[in-house]
């Protein structure tokens, strides 16, 4: 399989039920990890062709050709999504971080001014068991103000 992963080429053996999680991970990506394997968690958040997508249940072999991006490849966005997160405390344990910053960082990018409602549902999936969500939220308002 062929894909581009944070801006470099990648040739890469896969088997034809790989999980594109498995073959992140084998590609030196550990900030993908693995929460649930059911895309209920959001903890495996990446991007193909700068769409959110939960690579624990994407098969692999659908990112041939594309554009695939983790947390490794936006990192000014995601530096300042983390400061926010560790000032507001929002980064308790730090296992959901990467999938939550990579849902947040195309958030900011997909809407502009967004309502409660547009992200709560932008961001339904992604569960932390550590913060309770309201740190979370308060990052979320100062990204928009």
């Amino acid at each position: 399989m062929k894909f581009e992963l944070n801006g470099k080429k990648i040739d890469i053996n896969v088997a034809a039920d790989e999980p594109l999680l498995e073959v992140l991970r084998r590609c030196n990506c550990y900030s993908v990890r693995s929460g649930c394997d059911t895309s209920n968690c959001g903890i495996c958040t990446v991007w193909v062709d700068d769409r959110p997508i939960l690579s624990c249940s994407y098969p692999a072999a659908r990112a041939e050709g594309k554009k695939v991006t983790t947390i490794e490849g936006v990192p000014a966005e995601a530096h300042e999504v983390m400061e926010l997160l560790a000032n507001e405390g929002a980064d308790q344990c730090g296992y959901c971080s990467p999938g939550f910053i990579m849902s947040v960082i195309a958030m900011k990018r997909d809407l502009t001014n967004p309502t409660e409602q547009e992200i709560n549902e932008y961001l339904a999936g992604n569960l932390c068991r550590c913060t309770g969500y309201m740190s979370q939220a308060r990052v979320l308002e100062k990204l928009w103000s």
